[in-house]
């Protein structure tokens, strides 16, 4: 059987911790940034974590095997 291909797209967007979990980037902080808050726009720093069955969707796009 056929390995199955890293999904390059969802291998940009999401990265895999050392423990497993899925962490993902924080939507809206690209642009228009002058009208939100100081703390709004340091809380978009952090990764998030993807949680539940989202989270073994994306392992599977993301596994390298």
């Amino acid at each position: 059987m056929a390995k199955q291909k890293t999904n390059k797209s969802a291998f940009r967007r999401f990265r895999i911790s050392k423990t497993g979990k899925v962490l993902r980037r924080v939507a809206f902080s690209r642009h228009l940034r002058r009208n939100k808050s100081k703390s709004q726009l340091r809380s978009y720093k952090k990764n998030r974590l993807v949680s539940g069955k989202m989270a073994r969707r994306v392992k599977r796009l993301v596994a390298r095997a």
